[in-house]
């Protein structure tokens, strides 16, 4: 906007909030129908009613690669590659798209695939390169289809994954499900027995989103179970400061990575991701 002798005198007057109206109210308007055209076209187009599905923007996916780069010390162009890896891998496309097909939710799910945020998970497998991941919050097993993918293109490493869903993971279909082993549990059962405490774990992923308190008690129960250099990645830093807190008790890193959903009404979630603090940093 241009300014006027005229408009200068008008914005430093009593007169100024007035004045702005309008054009506060033009910038609501445009905002509100932009994302009331994506609710309409989202309400056609999809059959989900929760835990939505979408791709991210592409500078998103940039964000994205810098955040895991940092994270995990990988040059930020082999991030990059990762990330286009498994847009691109077919198989696990084609073997998702096969479970959503045969899901007995089938009614309320995309048979669209759109990894979102998990794709950053895959990265950081490809990247940290674990024998050891854990997963809480399997749900339909979206997230834990790639993370296999990723330990399968490593060519080692084990994922333990639970839910309390009797019905989780059911896209945990083959070749994916040989470095799978899917838990139908609580999360702090889980972490007290067995099958998480077997290793080292290398890669905890805290995906429940129970509450706040719940993830503070996940993040105790595991910390003794972390192999030195650890990652530790929570899908609701957004919102809780449990992971923060925590990575400051155990003198970690933190970083916190926002989803911009392409094409979609919702405004997203994110990674906060806990690591070991570089030299210097």
């Amino acid at each position: 906007m241009r300014h006027t002798a005229l408009t200068r005198r008008i914005a430093a007057s009593p007169l100024a909030s007035a004045a702005a109206l309008p054009t506060r109210l033009t910038a609501l308007a445009r905002h509100n129908t932009q994302l009331m055209r994506a609710q309409a076209t989202w309400l056609v187009r999809s059959r989900e009613h929760v835990h939505y599905t979408y791709d991210l923007k592409p500078l998103n996916l940039e964000h994205l690669a810098w955040t895991v780069s940092a994270a995990t010390g990988a040059p930020v162009a082999d991030v990059r590659g990762y990330l286009a890896e498994v847009r691109d891998d077919a198989e696990l496309r084609a073997t998702i798209e096969a479970g959503l097909a045969a899901s007995p939710r089938r009614a309320t799910t995309d048979r669209v695939v759109r990894y979102g945020r998990r794709i950053g998970w895959y990265a950081f497998v490809r990247a940290l390169r674990p024998e050891f991941v854990v997963e809480t919050g399997t749900n339909r097993g979206l997230g834990s289809a790639v993370i296999a993918a990723a330990l399968l293109r490593n060519g080692h490493g084990t994922l333990a994954t639970c839910d309390l869903d009797d019905r989780s993971g059911e896209l945990i279909r083959s070749p994916y499900d040989k470095v799978v082993e899917h838990v139908v549990a609580d999360s702090l059962a889980f972490l007290a027995g067995p099958v998480a405490r077997r290793h080292p774990v290398d890669l905890f992923v805290s995906d429940t989103a129970v509450s706040e308190r719940h993830e503070e008690a996940e993040l105790a129960s595991i910390t003794p179970l972390l192999a030195p250099g650890a990652v530790v990645l929570a899908t609701m830093a957004h919102k809780w400061s449990a992971l923060p807190k925590w990575a400051e008790e155990q003198s970690l890193a933190f970083s916190y990575f926002a989803e911009r959903p392409e094409q979609h009404w919702y405004p997203g979630l994110g990674i906060g991701a806990a690591y070991p603090a570089k030299a210097g940093s």
